[in-house]
């Protein structure tokens, strides 16, 4: 189980109760200052919360962060990963959706097309290691976010995340499976954690 936080001490407060990891949410990040999941916090913003988390939490466990779609195209998203990397971040959340973004189970979201998509994945795969000095073993992980599910289909979220985990991702995420049977096709169908 990986509880989410929004800020300093709510991710102390994970840390306090025991759990091995937490997830700084954007959703909550946002929400935290009165605002909508749409996009509204900047890279800035959203960078200076993950570096305080981090901070505060001092290593006792790691943090995953949560990127959006990168803040724009594949340079920005290296950018994002470098810049989470930086923070102290064991690993950033990246996903396929347009910007503006929307928060993961609301209508009108849309996905960028499968190849920009895989593009936006494999530069943030490349910053991981650029971060780390090439040491992969060091590096920030990468969760590969697609939000195709609900635009798509299940078919075009699977074909997404095995082009991710292709592309390097070290965790692949489809967003918001509809039943029991779906999760195990995701299981079947996506080699690696998940």
């Amino acid at each position: 189980q990986m509880p989410c936080c929004f800020d300093a001490l709510s991710a102390k407060l994970v840390a306090a109760a025991g759990f091995p990891v937490t997830f700084v949410s954007g959703f909550s990040a946002a929400a935290a200052k009165g605002l909508p999941d749409t996009g509204l916090l900047s890279y800035a913003e959203m960078e200076g919360v993950m570096r305080r988390v981090s901070t505060a939490l001092d290593q006792q466990i790691p943090v995953i962060g949560d990127g959006d779609t990168g803040y724009g195209n594949a340079v920005n998203a290296k950018r994002t990963v470098k810049g989470y990397a930086a923070a102290g971040l064991a690993g950033i959340m990246i996903e396929d959706q347009v910007a503006p973004k929307r928060c993961g189970h609301t209508k009108g979201k849309e996905v960028v097309d499968r190849a920009t998509a895989i593009a936006r994945i494999q530069a943030a795969v490349d910053a991981s290691r650029e971060a780390a000095g090439g040491r992969e073993d060091d590096s920030i992980l990468i969760v590969a976010r697609t939000d195709a599910r609900g635009t798509h289909g299940l078919d075009e979220a699977l074909e997404r995340a095995v082009r991710f985990r292709e592309a390097g991702a070290d965790i692949c995420f489809v967003e918001a499976p509809q039943s029991v049977e779906e999760m195990r096709a995701i299981c079947e169908a996506v080699e690696g954690p998940k």
